[in-house]
């Protein structure tokens, strides 16, 4: 009896420390990664020594797309009061951009450009700049951020934050539909569209008797 118990003793220990085994697996050893190599012409760390960071790589200017699906349009463009020197800084490298710009669709794009300055100022005393696009071309981006960037791709982020940075949102674009002169109507003449109204007949004289 009592070495059938062991028996059973030395199995139910040795079922304990399989179940033990499988359920925590013996782990593995990490190996160091190598250190990243070394750019050109840059001397490789020295053993123990941290490796620097690299520097990121400059980001893209974003862009805005803006398109007209009419031959003529505007675009409402508000700028915070106190940012409005950067906002016609940016706006002088946008026009010397669109000046010597080699791109066949930017050059006819900049033929029908203009932009203005509101005398009024909006409400909080926002200063509004009016973009003029007559004639607009239907298709084409409008947007100033890819052709700040094709003119000047080394300034254009900088460019870009002083844009973003002046501007007291996002803009409003417009189509505007010509209005083509006909020829006058008559004055009196019925509205095109609404029927004439018809004058009641008038009422028998009754006969007496």
């Amino acid at each position: 009896m009592v070495r059938v118990c062991a028996v059973l003793m030395v199995g139910l220990l040795t079922a304990i420390g399989s179940s033990a085994a499988v359920a925590s697996p013996q782990q593995q050893p990490q190996t160091a990664k190598p250190p990243a190599p070394a750019a050109p012409g840059q001397k490789p760390p020295a053993p123990g020594q941290p490796t620097a960071p690299q520097p990121a790589a400059p980001t893209a200017a974003p862009t805005q797309t803006r398109t007209f699906s009419t031959p003529g349009g505007l675009i409402f463009t508000p700028v915070r009061p106190e940012r409005v020197a950067d906002f016609e800084k940016v706006m002088a490298y946008f026009q010397a951009a669109l000046a010597k710009s080699t791109d066949a669709t930017v050059r006819e794009q900049a033929a029908g450009w203009r932009i203005y300055k509101a005398t009024e100022t909006a409400q909080g005393g926002v200063v509004l700049y009016v973009y003029v696009l007559d004639p607009a071309m239907m298709g084409p981006d409008y947007g100033i951020g890819k052709i700040l960037a094709d003119a000047y791709p080394n300034e254009a982020e900088q460019l870009w934050k002083l844009y973003r940075s002046s501007v007291a949102g996002g803009g409003t674009l417009l189509n505007l539909t010509p209005v083509m002169p006909v020829e006058p109507p008559p004055l009196d003449a019925p509205v095109k569209g609404k029927p004439t109204p018809t004058p009641a007949p008038a009422p028998t004289p009754t006969p007496q008797p």
